[in-house]
């Protein structure tokens, strides 16, 4: 969340802590299920460093049908595949007190070995227009091979792979991460950071394509920096690990 009320909780848990079935998961005392197509969250967790109460209810429903798993890599053995590629978000939190509603997604990732060992950086996003929706991925895997993938989809919900835009770059983190936009290179921008951490940046941007503005969410990933041991001593403190 951002804002005067901004929190943020991502906790660790160990097994004892999960529970899931067919339409279900579970990991402490919040919950993601599927009910008539429909998915709903719910939440109840404490934020770091300040501990604050963060808990509340995000319902997911989708206007598209999910797009085929994905392979990140050479092997298969990282696999990204978007559920809910465009969909309509409604949010409502008891704690801090506030709602929200629009266009939204959900997205899954599944691997058989940790991340940094396949991966040295990636670039995510995902765009809004009057017309379409875009998603957009750049991997670096970590024997040097690069890859990138776009899907674009309409109103209705239709649609498949597009074609690659032209690679702009967008101001680095304060961290000194990399940000790059595929987009118009004149018109790519920066609207605001959301999340800014030494490996990890999550970003409000803007773009045009073919003279259509575009906004929404854009990911930056750095698994060589998150490797390095100074790194991992600062996770604790913003990712905790209970059992």
């Amino acid at each position: 969340m951002q804002g005067a009320a901004s929190r943020w909780a991502m906790t660790e848990r160990g097994a004892h802590a999960l529970r899931r079935d067919t339409a279900s998961l579970q990991v402490g005392a919040s919950r993601l299920q599927v009910r008539g197509g429909v998915v709903e969250a719910e939440f109840d967790e404490v934020s770091v460093p300040w501990p604050r109460r963060l808990r509340g209810r995000v319902r997911i429903e989708p206007e598209a049908d999910a797009l085929s798993p994905l392979a990140l890599d050479a092997h298969g053995r990282h696999r990204w595949s978007a559920l809910v590629p465009r969909g309509r978000v409604t949010v409502e939190l008891d704690a801090p007190r506030c709602a929200w509603s629009g266009s939204g997604y959900l997205d899954h990732n599944a691997g058989e070995e940790p991340l940094e060992d396949a991966f040295e950086r990636w670039q995510w996003s995902r765009l809004t227009g009057a017309r379409e929706v875009r998603l957009q991925y750049d991997v670096v895997r970590r024997d040097g091979s690069r890859a990138a993938w776009a899907f674009a989809l309409d109103a209705a919900g239709r649609g498949g792979p597009a074609e690659l835009l032209a690679d702009a770059p967008l101001p680095a983190t304060r961290w000194g991460l990399e940000r790059r936009l595929r987009g118009a290179p004149s018109a790519s921008r920066l609207v605001r950071t959301l999340e800014d951490g030494p490996f990890y940046a999550r970003s409000q941007v803007a773009t045009r394509l073919d003279g259509e503005p575009l906004e929404g969410v854009h990911e930056s990933l750095s698994l060589s920096r998150f490797r390095r041991p100074w790194v991992q001593a600062l996770l604790p403190f913003r990712m905790p690990r209970r059992g």
